[in-house]
């Protein structure tokens, strides 16, 4: 298989996938397009086999088999192609591609997270490393804002997620804060969204906002198209973070859905 041909399956895949990343990478010239949607094909793949039906060793052993492939002939799957020829193009770090299997193993040998300080270090696996491999292409050596963006994106993830996450058996939120806020796994799986669940929500809401801005320093390093991707990215998450607050953190029916227009219409702002 041609890069070619592997770049315009990863960027087929981005598309029909992604439910943010395609309308952040749109505004990138092409390599650093390209580049980007290897990546995300890659950590799209990680994920499918983490959250996938097969049996826990089955997916150990193919995660493994993913990482392992990072150092081997990129062979004829379009992904690894692509990813392959990226990393000719640009600095992305093989640690970073590591670190996010390592998180999808986490997965599968962790569903409950005692303190924000053990989710934060899961966080920094499955998004964090995401970011640093990303910044990679667009040009930056800021790694820490990288990092701390891609924790930001995460946690709006988790909140976005708690229901389906719930049905794989796991609960990103952590245990000591559902404690202090007297937040029960019963009322999770009751989809009860009284008393205590809006502070509890609210208070993760923030934190990740928090980590958004901070992340967002990483604009400063950025020439202007990387930086207008990464705005998007941000807001994008932040417009999903708001339709949430919105609905009272009712998360239970499903994610909220930004409209093309919407998403549209945060690309155009950046613009201007």
């Amino acid at each position: 298989m041609t890069a070619e041909h592997a770049y315009a399956e990863v960027e087929r895949l981005t598309r029909r996938r992604a439910r943010n990343f395609a309308y952040g990478i749109m505004v990138l010239p092409r390599e650093k397009r390209r580049a980007i949607a290897a990546i995300y094909a890659y950590a799209r793949l990680v994920d499918d086999i983490a959250d996938g039906d097969l049996p826990v060793d089955e997916k150990r052993t193919r995660l493994d088999g993913l990482r392992a492939r990072l150092d081997a002939a990129a062979g004829d799957d379009a992904t690894f192609v692509a990813l392959a020829d990226a990393r000719t193009r640009f600095a992305i770090p093989g640690d970073a591609l590591r670190a996010i299997v390592d998180g999808a193993l986490q997965d599968l040998a962790q569903v409950r997270y005692a303190t924000f300080d053990e989710l934060r270090d899961y966080c920094l696996k499955v998004a964090g490393a995401v970011g640093v491999a990303c910044v990679a292409v667009y040009g930056s050596d800021d790694v820490e804002r990288a990092e701390t963006l891609g924790v930001a994106l995460q946690l709006i993830n988790i909140i976005r997620d708690v229901r389906e996450d719930w049905e794989l058996g796991r609960v990103y939120l952590p245990e000591d804060e559902l404690s202090s806020f007297g937040v029960s796994e019963d009322d999770i799986a009751a989809h009860d969204t009284s008393g205590a669940w809006h502070p509890l929500m609210s208070f993760q809401a923030e934190r990740a906002r928090a980590y958004l801005q901070d992340g967002l320093g990483l604009l400063r390093s950025l020439d202007s198209r990387s930086a207008l991707c990464v705005s998007t990215f941000a807001g994008l998450y932040r417009a999903t973070l708001e339709r949430i607050e919105e609905r009272g953190f009712d998360v239970f029916d499903g994610p909220p859905h930004l409209s093309t227009l919407t998403k549209l219409r945060i690309v155009g702002q950046g613009l201007w």
